[in-house]
């Protein structure tokens, strides 16, 4: 606040000035003129004073310095008055007409009083007009040049958003030509991955075999369905996208590979949107996935509580990993980049999410979901990884 009236401070001053400056200085020119009727003078310091007038509307300024023209000293309030009504007005057709009240204030005295010649007259009117003209024109012309000024600061704010249009394009195509080659690249070996398990399965007479390479074949068809879908491929009358409804099969899947996994559920189900569906399916995926490569063999346990306004999702592994499995953890690395795309999933959908130990030993991921629609959220998800080394359960993820 107090800066703010440090700033306002200098442009006070400046604008007081400037009115000073222009009510002031006509004024002095005034009184230094010689005044050739005995109420000249009081007639030019009344159109000095009304000159703040012509911030209301300019004519007025102008209106009332016409007594001091037709007393032979009212040109320096005058010049004043015409330059802003010429600066506000902008066009000549709005400026012209005011124009010859000064020259016949100014030209009526004198033709009166005096006896001219008609050379003399015409003269005087055109000295006149042109006296009058002057400063109206600099007014226009700086109208004008204001004009122009902010026409260039929108050409070039237009400019420099065609530019940024133009890279975001460019981006944009770069990315579908990019998204075009993994599909063809990768979409091609899950395809084959997925040709070769059917065909396993069809000609083994093992039944782990069989059940086994029908695995394999699920999840290649389910990473090509995703890839599809995160690549924007997959037409709208094409498989399921993966959301909630997926998380029973991913969690059947975890067990039929040999995870302890186990899945419960409270509270009364309630329809969620798309994106909120994708984000949980994600966060109980990612989850499994670092259990089975971080705690190979601890069992993991996947809730999913419903509330009168979110979900809940926690997926955690109570007991903590052998110490093979921890050296086996460590060949892995502990560079979290899973967790934070999960951050910015979640986030994405109006949701939260946390990652550390679990209160009875372990750890433990939990993310909530709001059931009513929210505007996404900016990008304020932060990741505190606390002291304790590569073990999961001494990273704490939240979001601020």
């Amino acid at each position: 606040m107090i800066g703010s009236r440090r700033q306002r401070w200098p442009t006070v001053v400046r604008r007081t000035g400037l009115e000073l400056a222009a009510v002031g200085v006509p004024a002095v020119a005034a009184l230094l003129g010689h005044p050739p009727f005995s109420w000249s003078v009081p007639a030019a310091l009344v159109a000095c004073a009304l000159l703040p007038l012509r911030h209301v509307w300019p004519p007025l300024a102008l209106l009332g310095g016409l007594w001091g023209l037709a007393g032979g000293l009212g040109w320096p309030p005058a010049l004043v008055a015409l330059y802003a009504l010429g600066r506000r007005s902008g066009r000549v057709s709005r400026t012209l007409p005011w124009l010859a009240l000064p020259v016949v204030a100014a030209v009526g005295p004198v033709l009166v009083t005096q006896d001219l010649a008609w050379q003399d007259s015409a003269l005087t009117v055109a000295f006149a007009g042109l006296f009058a003209g002057a400063p109206a024109a600099m007014g226009l012309l700086m109208s004008t040049r204001a004009r122009l000024t902010a026409s260039l600061r929108e050409l070039e704010r237009a400019r420099e958003s065609a530019v940024a249009a133009s890279q975001d394009a460019a981006r944009a195509q770069e990315r579908a030509r990019i998204g075009r080659e993994i599909h063809d690249a990768v979409g091609h070996h899950a395809t084959l991955i997925a040709v070769g398990a059917a065909a396993l399965a069809a000609s083994t007479a093992d039944d782990e075999t069989r059940q086994a390479a029908e695995r394999i074949r699920t999840l290649a068809k389910r990473a090509l369905a995703e890839m599809r879908t995160a690549l924007g491929l997959l037409d709208s009358g094409g498989e399921q996208v993966a959301g909630l409804t997926e998380i029973a099969a991913l969690v059947a899947g975890a067990q039929a590979s040999g995870v302890d996994v186990e899945i419960a559920q409270s509270g009364t189900v309630a329809e969620l949107t798309s994106g909120v569906g994708r984000a949980a399916y994600r966060v109980v995926q990612e989850s499994l996935t670092n259990a089975t490569r971080h705690a190979s063999g601890a069992p993991v346990r996947v809730e999913l509580c419903w509330r009168p306004d979110e979900l809940g999702v926690q997926v955690s592994n109570p007991a903590a990993p052998p110490r093979s499995d921890r050296r086996r953890r460590d060949a892995f690395g502990s560079g979290g980049a899973g967790l934070m795309g999960l951050v910015e999933r979640v986030t994405s959908v109006g949701g939260q999410l946390s990652a550390g130990p679990a209160p009875g030993g372990g750890f433990a991921v939990r993310a909530t979901f709001p059931l009513s629609p929210v505007p996404p959220l900016g990008a304020t998800a932060g990741l505190v990884v606390a002291a304790g080394g590569a073990d999961p359960a001494s990273h704490t993820q939240s979001v601020t």
